[in-house]
């Protein structure tokens, strides 16, 4: 039997070696590789509204400012308006869960000791507060913790936050420069084909965030006034910016929106709770078949379970971060998968398809 040789090339060892000093490289500056990331999305989100103060006959670094600033200052009047009020129901619903659940413990041992015979204990157990309030808040602190882990506290928070802007509103001011001088790097035809594919990227991966934002605002506050109609006053805007920010999560989101919700309403008993319940399944319906299709709907291109993925592996990595900028970049990536790979590959499979059947339905000599 003859022996067999194992051999290992020049250029294969160098290719590793280049490889692993590229992916130390890559994590030495994870920082500025987030940053870059999450700038990226902004730009994309903000582009549409530069081109159309450019059509206005305005410069277009003068445009870019004012959509910045515009901005900002949406942003921080937000802040200013509902901030104190969210911050201060927030932490009065931490304070009062204990009372809430205790309520609810109450409320489910006196129904399952009339329809069955459930131990006590057994129930005591599932409404344990301390269990309940651990994991809480160390999953919540768990996800916080990814995030700060990325910008290294506040003041790392707030300079990641003014890096981004500064770094996105460049890439937006000067986007034909930055494309073309990126483009190059690569050999023909590859240049052109990706210089083509910048403009459906940036069209989807601006119009996944600006549509899901768009989206979670509108349900938050739709839920803010809902809750106020039905007696929530005193937590309505404090359960409406938590439905909100975890709506921003397909499928699983509006439902961890609402559990909140339903606890509050279930401890002040009566039929408020089904009302609760009621709003919630209205607004998911008004969610599903009204604002997705028309607000992020097919021009993102990307199903929903891959959106969940997305998320879940965002916040897995990057905390919330992660949540708001891996959807994006997975829907940009989509494009280049459809565009030049499948799109080519379904073209090749139809023209062999013809050719096979030419050649079959051609005469005999």
């Amino acid at each position: 039997m003859p022996e067999q040789r194992f051999s290992v090339s020049f250029s294969s060892v160098l290719f590793i070696l280049i490889t692993t000093a590229l992916l130390i490289l890559l994590w030495q500056i994870r920082f500025l590789v987030v940053i870059t990331l999450t700038a990226v999305v902004v730009a994309a989100s903000m582009a549409p509204i530069v081109d159309v103060l450019e059509g206005i006959r305005l410069p277009r670094w003068l445009a870019t400012l004012m959509a910045y600033m515009g901005l900002i200052a949406t942003v921080v009047g937000l802040i200013l308006i509902i901030g104190p009020a969210v911050l201060q129901q927030i932490q009065q619903l931490i304070r009062q869960l204990p009372t809430f659940v205790e309520v609810l413990r109450a409320g489910v041992e006196y129904w399952a000791l009339r329809l069955g015979n459930t131990p006590p204990e057994l129930i005591r157990q599932l409404f344990d507060l301390q269990s309940v309030s651990r994991w809480v808040i160390g999953s919540t602190q768990q996800v916080v913790l990814r995030s700060y882990g990325i910008t290294r506290g506040i003041v790392g928070g707030v300079f990641s936050l003014i890096l981004t802007l500064l770094i996105s509103g460049y890439m937006v001011a000067d986007s034909r420069t930055l494309l073309q001088s990126i483009v190059r790097l690569f050999p023909q035809p590859w240049d052109v084909r990706l210089e083509a594919q910048a403009m459906p990227i940036g069209y989807r991966m601006g119009g996944y965030i600006r549509g899901r934002l768009l989206v979670s605002f509108i349900l938050g506050l739709a839920t803010t006034l809902g809750l106020s109609f039905l007696g929530l006053g005193e937590f309505a805007i404090g359960l409406g910016a938590i439905a909100g920010v975890t709506n921003l999560i397909p499928f699983v989101g509006p439902i961890l929106g609402s559990i909140p919700a339903l606890v509050v309403a279930l401890s002040q008993g009566g039929w408020l709770v089904l009302w609760v319940l009621l709003l919630f399944v209205i607004i998911q319906n008004i969610e599903t078949y009204v604002l997705d299709p028309l607000l992020v709907g097919s021009s993102v291109g990307v199903h929903p379970l891959y959106q969940l993925l997305a998320v879940l592996g965002g916040v897995q990595v990057l905390g919330i971060l992660g949540a708001l900028i891996v959807p994006p970049w997975f829907a940009g990536i989509s494009v280049l998968v459809e565009n030049l790979y499948l799109r080519p590959k379904l073209l090749a499979e139809r023209r062999q398809g013809l050719e096979v059947s030419t050649i079959n339905a051609s005469p005999l000599p």
